[in-house]
């Protein structure tokens, strides 16, 4: 699975391969020079030979030293690299996800594999890579040169290793599976945690405290127990790889020792065989303790290769059709809508709808209307099942998504922001905008002087969410955001409903002037806000129950009228009353 993230630095691989065979080389080497110091280096008249011997056993140990620094550098180089890499494939792919994703999948989660499962990763693509790699060759090598050095005991050995192999990849499928549930677990612990830290405020105003603790310390517990298990198992797997593998050499040793006594196999080559042994043992050893990790590591990239493999509902067309000028003409072709989540309800069902460029369309309607869900179609956050939609008369789904998304900016009701300056909040609808651009955005949605005043003024990190505004900042600097967007479609969902009368007198100025022109859509509960708009369209059920001016719909449909009714008290209202009215409605 890491492979395609090994492949672009080949290069580096290279460099650590070769300082790996040369250090091992070195160390496999140093068993011949012990074996000739035992065997002809102990006597006068060879003394200058002893001298010779260990030169060049320091040799070794200077090349051991030199190589296997520079091997450790090019593996940690390389498994660093390829976990950043690794890490923003992964959110570049899940970022580009449509929201039926998100429907299903707590962020908690996400957020759980791009970090614990990424280190995870991290520690076996660097010193796991690294150790599994010098002892894989010393312990190939030390079996060659142990058949080198006496074949009938290593003969013995071979014939043992199967008893070793086959406990050790048995724990090893094991510890896998556990592995991945000790992550799953984890994330489910990240989870939980993200949801509701992130809505601290609500939590603590239900007196939710205890709740959320006692929930989140049993699925801490759930974590622990996983956990225990794995380690278990990991546990076993290293008792039984090192019995198993030292009780075979020093069984082999026993062999040698013998064919010492009776004078077929001479002190040196049984030193040499020992240290070749040892070799063999520690390199088995070595691997057996990184095999669980690199297991727990298989199951945290099975996890990362899921997201990899999750496509988007919403595909990009393969020849896109340019649209460099946009006009603003949208139209609805009988479309039918249902979310994937509620595959048998209808959000929308065929709406036929019209908009001309520069046209200020008002959608009214109870919740539920459909309404919210229009402007996700436009942006095609989904796909409607049956119809279309078209801009300037062509299909918004052969149109890029960059393309298309660029021709809308939309103020939400639950506005974002954030965890950043309140100039970049706004500078995010144009990021090269200049500051005396973002200022000039501000100033139009009445958010200048508020910023001016707080302690960096436009530098100044807004907190999470926004956490150091209020409900109608939020909401001026979500406005100024797509102020500076200068799109040439606007929608705006309930735009204004977190504003005092006051600024939401200043910013319907503003937005009357930033309307000129330019396409807007608007969705609102408060009546007041739409009653100017070129046509009024009223939803229910997500179809189209009525089309109509406010002076119109109040004349002649009787579910618009109950609805200023309800807000007004008079049903009769003129737009001049409406407004009039508005600040007590607020209040």
């Amino acid at each position: 699975m890491l492979v395609p993230f090994i492949t672009p630095y080949k290069g580096v691989l290279l460099l650590a391969v070769i300082a790996l065979f040369l250090s091992s080389a070195a160390l496999l080497a140093m068993p011949m020079a012990v074996r000739n110091v035992i065997d002809h280096g102990f006597s006068i008249e060879d003394a200058a030979n002893v001298d010779r011997y260990f030169v060049v056993l320091l040799g070794f140990a200077l090349a051991i030293g030199f190589f296997g620094a520079a091997r450790a550098y090019f593996v940690y180089w390389l498994g660093e690299r390829v976990v950043a890499d690794l890490r923003a494939r992964v959110f570049s792919h899940v970022i580009y996800l449509d929201p039926s994703f998100f429907e299903s999948t707590r962020i908690g989660e996400v957020l759980s594999r791009l970090t614990a499962d990424t280190t995870l990763i991290q520690s076996i693509s660097g010193v796991g890579v690294s150790i599994v790699l010098r002892s894989s060759i010393q312990l190939v090598g030390g079996l060659v040169l142990l058949a080198y050095t006496d074949v009938e005991l290593m003969a013995i050995l071979v014939v043992l290793l199967p008893a070793i192999l086959i406990p050790i990849l048995f724990l090893g499928r094991w510890l896998r599976r556990l592995s991945r549930d000790s992550q799953d677990r984890v994330a489910d612990a990240s989870g939980q945690a993200a949801e509701a830290l992130g809505n601290a405020a609500v939590v603590q105003s239900f007196n939710g405290e205890p709740s959320q603790v006692a929930k989140f310390a049993a699925t801490v517990e759930l974590s622990f127990s996983t956990a225990i298990r794995r380690n278990q198992i990991r546990a076993l797997l290293t008792m039984v790889a090192t019995a198993f593998v030292f009780g075979a050499l020093i069984f082999v040793l026993w062999v040698g020792a013998q064919s010492v006594l009776d004078g077929s196999m001479t002190g040196g080559e049984l030193g040499q065989f020992v240290l070749y042994a040892l070799f063999v043992g520690t390199a088995a050893g070595s691997l057996s303790e990184v095999w669980g990790d690199i297991q727990r590591a298989a199951g945290a990239m099975e996890r990362l290769t899921e997201l990899l493999e999750i496509d988007s509902a919403i595909i990009e067309p393969n020849n896109p059709v340019s649209i460099s000028q946009v006009h603003g003409a949208v139209t609805f072709y009988n479309v039918s809508f249902s979310y994937p989540s509620r595959p048998n309800e209808k959000a929308i069902s065929a709406f036929d709808l019209a908009i001309q460029p520069g046209e200020h369309i008002a959608f009214v309607g109870p919740s539920g209307a459909g309404k919210s869900t229009l402007f996700q179609l436009l942006l095609r956050f989904y796909d409607p099942q049956e119809g279309k939609i078209t801009i300037d008369d062509v299909d918004n789904q052969s149109v890029s998504l960059h393309d298309l998304r660029n021709c809308y900016a939309m103020v939400p009701q639950d506005c974002v922001i954030f965890g950043e300056s309140a100039a970049d909040n706004i500078r995010f609808g144009k990021p090269d905008a200049t500051d005396d651009e973002v200022i000039s955005a501000s100033k139009a949605a009445s958010a200048h002087d508020f910023i001016a005043q707080l302690p960096n003024g436009y530098d100044t990190y807004l907190g999470e969410k926004g956490a150091r505004l209020s409900g109608g900042q939020k909401q001026r600097i979500a406005i100024a955001r797509a102020i500076l967007a200068n799109p040439p479609i606007l929608l705006l969902d309930e735009a204004t409903s977190s504003l005092d009368a006051e600024s939401e007198r200043l910013i319907q100025s503003a937005l009357a002037r930033f309307q000129q022109n330019r396409t807007t859509l608007v969705i609102a509960h408060r009546l007041a806000t739409v009653v100017e708009a070129n046509r009024i369209v009223v939803m229910s059920q997500g179809q189209i129950v009525d089309i109509g001016t406010h002076a119109e719909l109040l004349g002649r449909n009787e579910e618009y009228a109950n609805m200023v009714s309800l807000q007004f008290g008079d049903a009769h209202s003129t737009t001049e009353e409406v407004w009039q009215d508005e600040p007590a409605a607020s209040s």
